[in-house]
C-alpha cells in the first residue's frame, strides 16, 4: 500500500462528498441552468471515479512497477485538478456571467488526456509488475 496515495485518495474523496452534496442542495438554489447543473454532476462524477481508481491503485501499489504506479497516481490526480477543477471554475464562472470562462473551457479536456493517460500507465504498471 502506497500511504502517500492512500491519503491523497482520502482527502480528494471527502472533497468530492463535500462538492456533491453541494451541488444536490446549494447549487440548485442558485441556477435551473441545465447546462450548468449538467457540467458540475459531470466534475463530481468524474472525481469519483478517479478517487476510487486512486484508492485501489495505492492499496495494491506494493504489486505494481513503482514508476508507472506513480505516473498513473500523478495523471489521476492531475486529472481530476484538471477535469474537474475546471469544470467547478467554470460552473462558478457561468453563474456569474463572467467571459472569462471561454478562457477555462479548453482546460478540461487536458484533464480528460490526464484520465486516459492514468489509466493506460496503470495497465502498463499490472503488465510490469513486480
Amino acid at each position: 500500500m502506497h500511504k502517500n496515495y492512500f491519503l491523497l485518495a482520502a482527502v480528494l474523496g471527502a472533497i468530492a462528498v463535500a462538492t456533491g452534496a453541494f451541488g444536490a442542495h446549494g447549487l440548485q438554489k442558485i441556477t435551473t441552468d441545465e447546462k450548468i447543473l449538467h457540467g458540475y454532476h459531470t466534475a463530481v462524477q468524474y472525481q469519483v471515479y478517479h478517487v476510487l481508481a486512486l484508492l485501489i491503485a495505492a492499496a495494491v501499489a506494493d504489486k505494481l512497477s513503482a514508476k508507472f504506479f506513480r505516473w498513473s497516481a500523478l495523471c489521476f490526480t492531475g486529472g481530476i485538478l484538471l477535469f474537474s477543477g475546471s469544470l467547478y471554475l467554470l460552473t462558478y464562472l457561468k453563474i456569474q456571467g463572467s467571459t472569462a470562462a471561454k478562457a477555462v473551457g479548453p482546460i478540461t479536456p487536458l484533464g480528460g488526456l490526464f484520465f486516459i493517460a492514468g489509466w493506460i500507465l496503470l495497465g502498463i504498471a499490472a503488465i510490469k509488475q513486480k
